[in-house]
């Protein structure tokens, strides 16, 4: 692209989310707004600004006629597409309150953040999810109304049998209205309420404000550029506040383009397809392709595997020189040349015009960052929490420093408290938990400093995440051991889908191992083991190969930080089993219920290597 321009809408300008998405129509009418895949038209579908505004208010003439008054809850069970955009944006107007939920999250987790909320209007993507919803819900008292977004004969068949639903094609009105303006919003009025999805007990309603999330966007763009040239593609779920409000208020602030991928399976195809310049991802995703580039690269020859570790070298080093952190080398003339052979062909994969990639929601590996960097693509590490809307800290491009998790944004303050504890001071930082005064307490200080459950440590003027303090294992002899760097260093294998690292009060660290299914089959006849068989998990063979790779993958570990004990797995830990939250963290303590003989068989007779 030849020519990038900006066009940002300042908050103090508008006040409120819908009142940015007016000015943005009027700015940018005819310019792309939004592309997704349309299954009826069998093709991407490209919305204008002003084609959104029209279906923005033909949402808010239907929603109008359903007796809510400014303040209701509304919700939405719904997938990454413009509709979600033209929900939100209408309810928005008409000051209700927006209550986002995952689309694979429990029906059981569902139901409780509806009741709790007090939820009076739902959107819902089909009859399917309806249908699995519908039984454990019960009849609501506060629920009247149910939409199911996608139609078809199962659709109608629940409409036609129940009074509180309709199709959303049979509910909006046909004709066009004016999309409306709120006058006086207030920036300070409660605009949705997130639920977090914690890792034990039940989620709590995170309230966040139109100038909560509106000031971290604008905040990060004064970090990270945007332009109005940007097309971003999202695919972490919009319920996720990162990507609501990186992935689209943001967008909306600056004019970009936003892609919606059809699914992450298509996600290889879809980032060929769309060619995105910015994306939003978790370390998960950047773990896969990582993991994929590994298993290539085992069968090709000597001399291209020396390549690719030359690429990521002289590309590491360039970095460095680029950042100001050390001095030219005669090894980066090799750059050109280990670029068009290496580097472009692996970001060509990911759609060859990537200007930056922003990696959130849990940490990111060193070592993922040092090869995504090397092969050239500016790789960012961000951090955050829901109760900040949720940006923190991010690593500008020009100041990058990857085993950080960034600068502070603007009017952000932190320090570091008791046991090493980060406290945030942010205009991002909620209203407090829905209902549940005391957990806001205990949140937030009567100095107003949230208090984040992370440790940390300041160097300059970056932030380095060192552990979670309730995540701290203390081994019996008292020696204090954090898992979370451990688990992520042998995540990096790709014999390995998932783990969780054991010993609280225990004398030694055990392991509990998911295999990944797709090597399952290969390592088991590597090991002479039938795959179908799963007592072969136990084969002592086997666990002595997979104890290699955990040792090698821990080999810049201390001398304390080592497995001794492992549990070999095939079931994934799901959302569905309930050892996952929707946003894809593994529940510690469910998983240690549900495994609770196996880690006790671990320990059974003391200290044996």
């Amino acid at each position: 692209m030849s020519e990038w321009n900006e066009d940002i809408i300042s908050p103090e300008s508008v006040a409120t989310i819908d009142s940015m998405f007016i000015e943005r129509v009027r700015r940018s009418g005819d310019r792309p707004a939004y592309k997704s895949y349309e299954r009826e038209q069998n093709g991407w579908i490209e919305y204008s600004w002003q084609q959104m505004a029209v279906q923005v208010a033909r949402w808010q003439s239907a929603l109008a006629h359903e007796s809510l008054h400014p303040g209701d809850r509304v919700a939405l069970l719904l997938r990454n597409c413009p509709q979600w955009v033209m929900f939100d944006q209408a309810s928005l107007g008409l000051g209700l309150v927006v209550v986002p939920l995952y689309t694979d999250d429990r029906a059981e987790n569902i139901a409780y953040i509806l009741n709790d909320a007090a939820v009076k209007l739902l959107l819902v993507q089909d009859a399917g999810r309806w249908k699995r919803l519908a039984p454990i819900l019960g009849e609501s008292r506060f629920l009247s109304r149910v939409l199911l977004l996608d139609a078809g004969p199962d659709a109608q068949q629940l409409a036609d049998s129940d009074e509180r639903i309709r199709l959303v094609s049979n509910w909006l009105p046909e004709r066009e209205g004016a999309l409306r303006r709120r006058k006086g919003g207030n920036p300070h009025e409660l605009a949705s309420i997130v639920y977090t999805s914690g890792t034990t007990g039940r989620p709590k309603g995170v309230m966040l404000s139109h100038h909560n999330m509106l000031s971290v966007a604008h905040g990060g763009v004064a970090v990270v550029d945007c332009y109005r040239e940007d097309v971003f593609l999202s695919f972490l779920p919009l319920s996720h506040t990162l990507e609501r409000t990186a992935g689209y208020y943001l967008p909306v602030m600056t004019g970009s383009m936003v892609a919606y991928s059809r699914s992450v399976g298509q996600l290889a195809q879809d980032l060929q397809i769309i060619r995105p310049t910015v994306m939003i991802a978790v370390p998960r995703i950047f773990e896969r392709v990582y993991g994929r580039l590994k298993e290539q690269l085992s069968s090709q020859s000597v001399v291209a595997r020396w390549l690719f570790t030359l690429a990521i070298s002289v590309g590491w080093r360039r970095f460095l020189v680029q950042q100001r952190r050390a001095g030219w080398s005669p090894q980066l003339l090799l750059w050109r040349l280990l670029q068009r052979l290496v580097a472009s062909k692996v970001l060509e994969k990911l759609g060859g015009r990537l200007r930056v990639a922003v990696s959130g929601g849990a940490p990111l590996s060193p070592e993922i960052a040092r090869v995504f960097i090397g092969l050239g693509l500016p790789l960012l590490q961000g951090y955050g929490l829901t109760e900040t809307s949720p940006v923190i800290s991010i690593n500008p491009l020009e100041n990058n420093e990857p085993a950080s998790v960034g600068i502070p944004l603007r009017k952000i303050k932190v320090k570091i408290g008791e046991d090493n504890e980060l406290l945030v001071q942010s205009p991002g930082v909620m209203l407090g938990y829905w209902n549940n005064h005391a957990a806001t307490r205990a949140m937030i200080d009567a100095e107003g400093w949230l208090h984040t459950g992370d440790q940390a440590r300041i160097e300059g003027e970056h932030l380095y995440i060192t552990g979670r303090i309730k995540d701290i294992l203390v081994l019996s002899n008292g020696e204090k051991v954090p898992p979370g760097d451990m688990e992520l260093a042998i995540a990096l294998d790709p014999l390995v889908s998932q783990v969780l690292v054991v010993g609280e009060g225990r004398p030694y660290l055990t392991a509990l191992l998911v295999l990944d299914a797709e090597f399952w089959p290969g390592l088991a006849q590597e090991c002479g083991l039938n795959p179908m068989d799963p007592a072969g998990l136990n084969n002592p063979r086997l666990v002595a190969v997979v104890l290699k790779h955990i040792k090698n993958s821990l080999s810049g570990f201390p001398g304390f930080a080592k497995i001794r004990r492992i549990t070999l797995l095939l079931e994934p830990w799901t959302i569905d089993n309930d050892l996952l939250t929707p946003t894809l963290k593994v529940k510690r303590a469910k998983v240690l219920q549900r495994y609770a003989a196996e880690v006790d068989r671990m320990y059974e007779d003391g200290l044996t290597a």
